[in-house]
């Protein structure tokens, strides 16, 4: 891994990535795409995680962000709700929209930037907006995030995110010792420039497009940044697992797809769910 604080464009350096993503996810046994086609009943297992919290969506027109394969936003829509997913990458929507025609129910997915939605779907249409983990990542602005999803939602409607902490987004690569390191930024940053040759499922060579380029977001930040739009927070829940291994052997699997650190667990926070309403 190389890192650089210097972004010149990031966008155009983390889309030829995630296009680079594409085959080896859609392939990949993690993703699962034809067990969704086959089993018109299967959820993923990030809605089954905060399905509780999440409550029923039924009839609600929701909009999932950065919805990559479909596999969360098809999860919605089986579970009642009205769904658009929205990405910036055309390879993977294919892949969504060919899951959802054969496997149903239907999902009308938009290619388009995140920070583009409103523009592209019209503004306060929904009454949920939905993002999944390794999100707001990609995002050099949290505050544009949060004015995007309020320009999103109708008078009452609400936020719905699980995502990575940003002490895990702050973590060194897996070191032999097993030890647990800050190594980068914490907080909002003109961003950090990393190249990985492969991504976080199995696969079979290196992706074509290794460079990202990565945001973090303290959570007072993406608070005040809600705040400020006009939401207020109704649920917020820390939790020791995360639903992929980012620490190699320093992480243990327990189930449902969730990793947690082998050894004392309650050191690091993985990822956070939270729930806000527009006022």
């Amino acid at each position: 891994m190389t890192t650089s604080s210097e972004s010149p464009d990031y966008r155009a350096i983390n889309h030829a990535n995630w296009e680079s993503r594409v085959p080896v996810h859609a392939a990949s046994d993690e993703y699962r795409l034809d067990r969704y086609v086959a089993e018109p009943g299967l959820l993923s297992e990030i809605v089954e995680f905060d399905r509780e919290r999440l409550g029923d969506v039924t009839g609600l027109d929701v909009v999932h962000l950065q919805c990559h394969l479909g596999n969360d936003s098809l999860s919605l829509a089986r579970l009642g709700a009205n769904v658009t997913g929205l990405d910036f990458s055309a390879s993977a929507l294919a892949h969504a929209r060919r899951v959802s025609a054969e496997g149903g129910p239907h999902v009308e997915y938009v290619e388009a930037d995140v920070y583009d939605a409103p523009d592209v779907l019209g503004t306060h249409r929904f009454d949920l907006v939905y993002t999944g983990i390794g999100a707001l990542c990609w995002l050099p602005s949290v505050t544009r995030w949060a004015e995007t999803v309020v320009r999103l939602l109708r008078p009452g409607g609400e936020l719905f995110i699980r995502e990575g902490h940003p002490v895990l987004w702050a973590l060194d690569d897996p070191r032999p010792d097993e030890l647990v390191v800050l190594a980068f930024p914490y907080f909002e940053t003109d961003g950090v420039h990393f190249s990985e040759t492969e991504t976080y499922t199995e696969q079979a060579g290196p992706i074509a497009a290794p460079d990202i380029v990565s945001f973090n977001h303290g959570l007072a930040e993406i608070f005040n940044a809600l705040w400020s739009a006009g939401m207020d927070i109704t649920l917020f829940e820390e939790h020791a697992t995360v639903p992929w291994n980012p620490l190699g052997p320093a992480m243990e699997p327990i189930g449902g797809g969730e990793f947690r650190l082998r050894e004392r667990a309650e050191r690091l926070p993985c990822t956070y769910t939270l729930r806000a309403r527009l006022r």
